[in-house]
């Protein structure tokens, strides 16, 4: 099966018959295709895709979270490159600014070291028992990319974690409130370090002084801060200003934020 996206990302699949963007002037035989769409903004794309496909191909399938929903299946290096796992979907927290909307929902556990889940301690002691047992047996240091629920993190999580190979677990501040959470949960991982706790930081909403503010205490709590900004679940995208987009790009390299806090933490 052809699989085409509307755009590349981290983790866009590289095999032979993964493509991003219109058809090549090469390329493979008939065969089924399936344009997936990830992010409700790329739906217009998606479709002007599966119409531009549709002149070469007969079958032709318009799907992905944006139009399908999350679904409960997860094929590992289908619609993600190798290495990334699912092994649960949804969120039972409906944050307003969210962009996850399904119930939570457990899936087969599949092998794979980055575990992408949109909040796996929520799942249970039990499903994440298994989740760990299985990165134990992987190759490579494992990496937490889908987000920690800092007021879940409690004593069994850090001692499960401390037996784990860890390159990189990411956890979440995105509004004032969760910053002492935050800092609970940090205090329990301390034994991880800032290079290896970073943390999702949702910006772009109210004065840009106190998002900035935000990202520091994130730094002073002892981690490594990742800005993101806004943007609705709906199809049109915010426009930001040029200050924004500098405060994120800032506050999202880890070098950059390095030399900004060293040198008197000025901008």
């Amino acid at each position: 099966m052809i699989r085409v996206f509307p755009v590349r990302t981290s983790y866009t699949p590289t095999d032979d018959l993964a493509f991003v963007g219109d058809p090549p002037l090469w390329r493979p035989p008939e065969m089924p295709v399936h344009v997936s769409v990830t992010f409700t903004w790329d739906i217009t794309e998606g479709e002007r895709l599966a119409e531009a496909w549709g002149l070469y191909y007969s079958d032709v399938q318009l799907g992905g979270p944006a139009i399908d929903g999350e679904g409960r299946d997860f094929i590992p290096g289908v619609y993600v490159k190798p290495g990334v796992t699912f092994t649960s979907r949804g969120c039972p927290n409906r944050c307003p600014w969210c962009l996850v909307r399904g119930p939570l929902q457990l899936l087969p556990i599949m092998p794979g070291y980055i575990v992408q889940d949109n909040n796996i301690l929520a799942t249970g002691r039990e499903h994440m028992g298994q989740v760990f047992a299985m990165l134990k047996q992987q190759r490579r240091a494992a990496i937490f990319s889908g987000g920690l629920d800092s007021r879940l993190v409690d004593d069994w999580v850090a001692e499960q974690f401390r037996e784990l190979r860890i390159k990189s677990v990411f956890l979440a501040a995105d509004t004032d409130a969760a910053l002492e959470p935050l800092r609970e949960a940090v205090e329990r991982l301390a034994f991880l370090g800032r290079e290896k706790l970073r943390c999702y930081v949702l910006i772009g909403k109210g004065n840009i002084d106190k998002n900035e503010a935000r990202l520091r205490a994130v730094w002073d709590i002892g981690c490594m801060p990742f800005a993101q900004l806004y943007q609705p679940p709906q199809q049109k995208r915010i426009t930001y200003s040029r200050a924004w987009h500098g405060l994120a790009r800032t506050w999202s390299r880890p070098a950059t934020m390095r030399t900004l806090m060293k040198n008197g933490r000025q901008p």
